[in-house]
């Protein structure tokens, strides 16, 4: 009698938009859920080896559960795990796979769209006519929105790696000047970056990319904030827990900084009064995004080949991408 075909479990599968899981469900038995909250958790992944989440929360105590006894492998469907118990993941001898660099250019493209709306201010011009105010100048133009040149300016980069290093690349090709920080949470001298002290007040852009872990949590904080020019400006397309939110929206509510751009804040989706969300229809010098950079068809459907890829070594024995 032939084996059952494997069974996997997708958590939340809205996360891929309409990329189609055909692949998957040709191959294997797949239980595609679109979203699950966290009271669902221990019931959708109650007897699957296999588990899929791209943001639902595994935790130690679902690692732990009766219902995750049959659990031997979980496809983070993203780059960053900090939703997932790595250390409960290697207690129980649950393997874990994610997929690093799969939205590299997609963020890295996105990022740079932030700056360049910054330095622009080309968005907000689109909707001064939309709103009709163009007719009502008294001249040919409008000047409601400062604006800068990025030829000659200096961007900060903070996580160097694949999407650090695509932003600097088509940074440079704009005219700026990249600097590069050391990486959060060592104090080991790295050629060619500069402490994060040094680098603050040195950069016109302060672009972050780091993980989010106990050395960078809050990294850019009330402190950090002081030290960098009253005219720089800070875009985050990483984690919003980089960001100490309440500084931040000192700082912008007092112009001690020109402006920032948001693709993630501590909380998605954020609830209607997030701090975040009031600042940002109160502040024009605050634009946030609804962590989107990431999301370009063509990183999507990397990110489901790449999963894929990642269980078919997994059932071979053969270890990819592993992180536990």
């Amino acid at each position: 009698m032939p084996d059952a075909p494997l069974r996997i479990v997708f958590l939340d599968a809205a996360t891929f938009g309409d990329v189609p899981l055909d692949a998957f469900t040709a191959r294997w038995n797949c239980t595609i859920h679109a979203q699950t909250t966290s009271a669902d958790i221990l019931r959708r992944i109650d007897g699957f080896p296999i588990v899929v989440t791209n943001k639902v929360p595994l935790d130690r105590a679902a690692l732990n559960a009766p219902e995750a006894r049959n659990l031997t492998f979980i496809a983070e469907a993203a780059t960053g795990t900090d939703n997932i118990d790595l250390a409960a993941a290697r207690e129980r001898g649950v393997a874990v796979a994610n997929v690093p660099g799969y939205a590299a250019q997609s963020v890295a493209q996105f990022t740079i769209a932030l700056i360049l709306e910054l330095a622009t201010r080309a968005g907000g011009y689109i909707d001064v006519v939309r709103c009709g105010h163009w007719e009502e100048s008294p001249i040919y133009t409008r000047l409601d929105f400062p604006t800068v040149e990025l030829a000659g300016k200096k961007l900060g980069i903070i996580g160097h790696g694949n999407i650090g290093r695509r932003v600097a690349e088509m940074a440079r090709a704009l005219g700026m000047e990249v600097l590069v920080s050391i990486r959060p949470g060592t104090t080991e001298t790295e050629v060619g970056r500069l402490p994060l002290d040094k680098l603050l007040p040195e950069v016109d852009f302060l672009s972050l990319h780091a993980p989010l872990t106990s050395a960078t949590k809050n990294l850019i904080d009330a402190a950090a904030l002081a030290h960098m020019k009253p005219g720089a400006f800070l875009v985050n397309t990483a984690r919003g827990a980089l960001v100490d939110e309440g500084a931040l929206i000192a700082a912008l509510r007092e112009k001690r900084l020109a402006g920032a751009a948001l693709d993630v804040i501590s909380r998605e989706p954020p609830p209607a009064d997030h701090p975040i969300i009031r600042a940002a229809e109160e502040l024009d010098n605050l634009l946030v995004t609804p962590h989107c950079a990431w999301s370009a068809r063509e990183a999507r459907e990397r990110l489901i080949r790449e999963v894929e890829e990642n269980i078919l070594a997994f059932l071979a024995g053969r270890e990819r991408n592993r992180v536990a």
